[in-house]
């Protein structure tokens, strides 16, 4: 696999796995942000892990998660004989692990800037729930979740120790950009090594930048 068809390989299943995180990710943060609950501490808590434990540790949990002899692994094995463990099925789902915290939190600002006596007024001139979502809490929180989407995806592109373990660094099967600077480091190959970097700069910067302006409504 060359250098372009890893930053294509990789661009790939980063966008499947902000896709995959977007509705689940966009519940999560509109019911942390409008419901009260017991527990919701916990499920805040677990959803930070990702963010500070280190990505190695991650990645083992998914290992033993999804290995063959696993809980999720074994049933999907067993029942429709589909590995997922070193396959780009697990750089997908090592992906989206590791973004979907920055999701939720930039969504769950989004929701919580939404006045919720428009969202009343909604309800009260007719409106059922899911319409109010979709056409009054959405798109005044549109800007944020933008924000969050863009950063998901960035994050992704720079995921590197969940993968690793979960999806090896096999080539032309689960070789992503980090896997792949990691690999020209070890065999002294710096050029290629340089050329991603400036490549993951690229995205990084641009991602980063239109996450800023979109959050802050300098976009429109």
């Amino acid at each position: 696999m060359n250098e372009w068809n890893i930053v294509l390989f990789t661009l790939a299943v980063c966008a499947l796995s902000t896709l995959c995180i977007l509705p689940f990710g966009l519940a999560l943060a509109w019911t942390l942000a409008r419901k009260r609950w017991r527990g919701k501490i916990l499920v805040e808590t677990l959803l930070t892990l990702p963010l500070v434990i280190p990505p190695v540790a991650t990645g083992l949990i998914l290992l033993k998660v999804f290995g063959r002899h696993g809980l999720i692994g074994a049933f999907l094995f067993q029942n429709f004989h589909l590995d997922i463990v070193f396959t780009w099925r697990a750089v997908v789902i090592a992906a989206a692990v590791m973004s979907f915290p920055l999701l939720v939190r930039a969504a769950r600002v989004g929701f919580e800037s939404v006045d919720v006596h428009l969202e009343e007024i909604a309800l009260t001139l007719g409106a059922g729930p899911l319409r109010t979502f979709f056409v009054v809490t959405l798109p005044l929180a549109a800007r944020a979740i933008s924000a969050g989407i863009i950063l998901a995806f960035a994050r992704a592109i720079g995921e590197f120790g969940a993968t690793i373990l979960v999806a090896g660094n096999i080539p032309g099967r689960t070789t992503t950009i980090s896997l792949k600077i990691y690999e020209a480091v070890i065999l002294g190959q710096d050029v290629i090594a340089w050329r991603l970097v400036i490549v993951c700069l690229v995205i990084s910067f641009v991602a980063i930048w239109l996450s800023e302006r979109w959050s802050r409504g300098a976009i429109g």
